[in-house]
């Protein structure tokens, strides 16, 4: 193991050995290094921060810091101030929301989004539809690949509002989608939105070098610290032809109560809502100095070498009669993906241990792992092989559970366990997640380990 991250686990993430912990997790969120949350803490101890509108001491103290953020963003992502803008936001999911429900869809519009999407970019759906516009997805292949774009974008009125939408990395399955497929759509008359939520912790985007014309990130996924600020970054060309359907405090220039005028910011301001989270933003810049520090690049080539672990032995695992003890959704090695795993544990009979009793010995374990969707519907049915036709009819069920919804689908799997490594992971936690994998021989479990909640979300 890189002496780098022997010593960044003993400094800056020593709770983990201290509480016995195996965190494999990094997609859902990132841990805080020691060294970021201390530094903060004594930012805010010494400094006195008021509400950024306004201009007394206080106030202009927390705007220059949040004018730091900015800027220290746009150098971040190799951003042109004159071609972008940096909207805070409180998350990725906050970035969406804005640009869906400010995109102007018209009946000529196309909404055309890969199946492998989080349950945020499938809600943009509601306001396409609400405009009348088509909305079609990108269908996966059996690799939850998606080989050929063109003949699904194809066929757009380039007159109209068209937009598309795809994550630079899959949160289901840890596969990454080509970033140049951003040209190709704009080429195709669309306005291209991409989530780069899971792809950031471990990778670098210049917009320079790419240019989508919307991408949404949340820092926590990067860095682990603060939760609740994400960034929207547009381009402003883009932003200008948004529409929004409000106004309130901190997005308008002037309004009237009497005369009922409305003059909205036409930048970022517009769609930075009340009063920004400047507190939190704060500790932005040193998040993204620590991670240049570390280095991207190293921390991906730490946790893919893990990951490369954890598929070879993994794969190996098998029961005494030779069933394999893992299924893996998505691909079996390190090529074109990111350090996060979809699997689910087969039992003796080669059937799939449900998820849920799989997330509770891991629990007594101490072994932090994510089952079910992920938030991410579309990967997660290709995967699972659920015929559209057949989740329509069973989730009209009134009494819908998700033991009735599994019997519906003849027991087909209704969610999985994904493994996701990090800058913190090292080999005895991915040792110790194989051993629990291996205390599954010879099992045989039938119908009795139901889950008891249910996979969406």
């Amino acid at each position: 193991m890189d002496d780098l991250f022997t010593r960044l686990r003993a400094e800056d993430f020593s709770r983990l050995d201290a509480g016995g912990h195996v965190y494999l997790d990094y997609t859902g969120s990132g841990l805080p290094p020691e060294s970021l949350v201390r530094g903060h803490a004594e930012l805010l101890c010494g400094t006195v921060l008021g509400n950024p509108h306004s201009n007394n001491p206080t106030s202009a103290a927390a705007s220059e810091l949040v004018d730091q953020a900015r800027r220290r963003v746009y150098e971040y992502f190799d951003a042109d101030p004159a071609e972008y803008e940096v909207v805070f936001t409180p998350n990725a999911t906050g970035a969406l929301r804005l640009v869906g429900e400010a995109f102007p869809f018209t009946a000529a519009s196309r909404y055309v989004l890969t199946a492998d999407n989080h349950n945020s970019c499938n809600g943009i759906r509601e306001y396409a539809h609400a405009h009348g516009a088509s909305v079609a997805y990108v269908p996966l292949d059996a690799d939850l690949r998606i080989a050929d774009l063109h003949p699904h974008l194809a066929g757009a009125d380039p007159a109209a509002p068209n937009l598309f939408v795809f994550p630079a990395q899959s949160n289901f399955s840890g596969i990454k989608h080509p970033l140049e497929w951003i040209g190709q759509a704009q080429s195709l008359g669309y306005r291209v939105f991409v989530d780069a939520a899971a792809y950031l912790p471990h990778n670098r985007i210049s917009l320079r070098q790419v240019k989508p014309d919307y991408l949404c990130l949340s820092f926590y996924k990067m860095f682990g610290y603060p939760t609740g600020v994400g960034v929207l970054l547009a381009r402003t060309e883009a932003l200008r032809e948004l529409r929004r359907p409000w106004f309130c405090g901190g997005t308008v220039r002037f309004v009237s109560a009497t005369s009922e005028v409305c003059k909205p910011y036409v930048t970022a301001r517009g769609f930075e809502e009340g009063t920004l989270n400047f507190l939190d933003i704060a500790a932005v810049p040193a998040g993204l100095d620590w991670l240049e520090r570390v280095g991207v690049e190293r921390i991906r080539e730490h946790a893919l070498g893990l990951t490369d672990l954890l598929l070879r032995e993994g794969l190996a695992l098998t029961h005494s009669n030779g069933q394999p003890l893992m299924r893996v959704y998505g691909p079996a090695d390190t090529e074109r993906r990111g350090a996060s795993v979809a699997m689910n544990v087969l039992d003796a009979d080669g059937a799939v241990v449900f998820f849920k009793e799989v997330e509770n010995r891991a629990r007594r374990d101490r072994i932090s792992i994510r089952t079910g969707y992920f938030c991410n519907p579309g990967a997660a049915e290709y995967a699972f092989d659920h015929p559209p036709r057949e989740v329509s009819a069973c989730a009209e069920d009134d009494e819908f559970d998700i033991h009735r919804y599994s019997a519906c689908l003849q027991s087909r799997p209704v969610g999985a366990i994904r493994v996701s490594l990090g800058v913190a992971t090292n080999e005895r936690d991915v040792r110790a997640f194989l051993a629990h994998l291996a205390s599954y021989r010879d099992q045989r479990f039938g119908a009795a380990a139901r889950p008891v909640l249910a996979a969406a979300g």
